[in-house]
């Protein structure tokens, strides 16, 4: 069961990314164009079992919230089918600040009635706060969301890119568990596992991800949710102007375990992910149509990997041996 079931929120295993979604990052008016591929890739997701929809405020400057939102807005039933969550906590630089990280009461509640409009809904499934901030009061923001909760506006909440004494300073002001944290993790991007492998190891001084934080979000219940899963496409298609050897040799790995087990290459690159006891949960921010269908074929892919070829590919893309 994943954690997110166990808090009684019903999500599908994979997450649509709405990042890609409503124009240029600019104040130009959303376009037809923008609305009929934001719907392209909703209905793509439907069809494929992918009922999570991921956003956050500054997304395209709040077109993609505001795209997402005229689909619910002509199609109202769709709003029950769907878990959708957006995100807060970042500013962009203006003429009175550089860009910024804010996690004040105001500004939290002030950005859910941004998205809840741009989103033409009248609640969020899951609240998550951006990206740590220095100047965060845990009991100021806290206010923040038992207010959200108890107006209606938002279920449940969670955070992003945070370590574990951070989210442990936060649930200590809260009576509301946090039910995700939002990291980057992927088959290109491995500090995530290699900062367990690396234990009493000399090589651990250059892994970035927070000792004990995939622990400490598997122990209380946190669900896991990559973003990034998708490596940019690295192994499943873009074209790169270079690859290094190692990851030329996943490539070719990638695409001879997909070609083995009749599936696509976006399913084993996200197999691969969800194949760790952690039930991750991938964020796919492909807007195409074609591959978010593709990327279905990795439940069963991830049940099916061998351990033998989980660690093909860790090691392949490591691009050397294990300690």
């Amino acid at each position: 069961m994943m954690p997110l079931e166990k808090r009684g929120i019903s999500s599908s295993r994979l997450i649509l990314g709405c990042m890609g979604y409503g124009g240029d990052w600019d104040n130009s008016p959303l376009t037809k164009e923008d609305i009929r591929k934001t719907e392209a890739g909703v209905e793509a997701a439907l069809a494929s079992d992918i009922t999570m929809f991921d956003h956050a405020d500054i997304y395209r400057m709040g077109k993609a919230e505001e795209a997402f939102g005229t689909i619910l807005a002509s199609n109202p039933q769709l709003r029950e089918k769907m878990v959708i969550q957006s995100k807060c906590g970042i500013r962009f630089a203006d003429s009175s600040a550089p860009g910024r990280y804010d996690f004040s009461k105001n500004h939290i509640l002030s950005s859910v009635d941004g998205t809840l409009k741009r989103l033409s809904a009248e609640y969020l499934d899951v609240l998550l706060l951006h990206r740590p901030d220095p100047l965060m009061d845990a009991f100021e923001t806290a206010e923040a969301i038992s207010e959200l909760k108890k107006s209606g506006k938002v279920r449940h909440f969670g955070v992003s890119n945070m370590n574990p004494g951070q989210v442990q300073l936060l649930q200590s002001a809260l009576d509301e568990p946090l039910v995700v944290n939002q990291l980057e993790m992927s088959l290109d991007k491995l500090d995530w596992v290699d900062q367990g492998v690396y234990v009493n190891h000399a090589d651990g001084s250059e892994v970035s991800f927070a000792a004990g934080l995939l622990e400490y979000c598997m122990l209380h219940h946190i669900q896991l949710q990559a973003w990034g899963s998708l490596a940019n496409g690295k192994f499943s298609g873009r074209k790169f102007p270079e690859l290094s050897e190692s990851e030329m040799k996943t490539l070719q790995l990638v695409e001879q375990l997909a070609a083995e087990k009749n599936t696509s290459r976006e399913g084993i690159v996200l197999g691969w992910l969800m194949r760790h006891p952690a039930n991750i949960q991938p964020v796919i921010g492909t807007t195409s149509p074609e591959r978010i269908k593709n990327c279905q074929d990795a439940i069963q892919v991830a049940q099916e990997m061998t351990r033998e070829e989980w660690y093909s590919l860790y090691v392949s893309s490591r691009g050397r041996n294990l300690p």
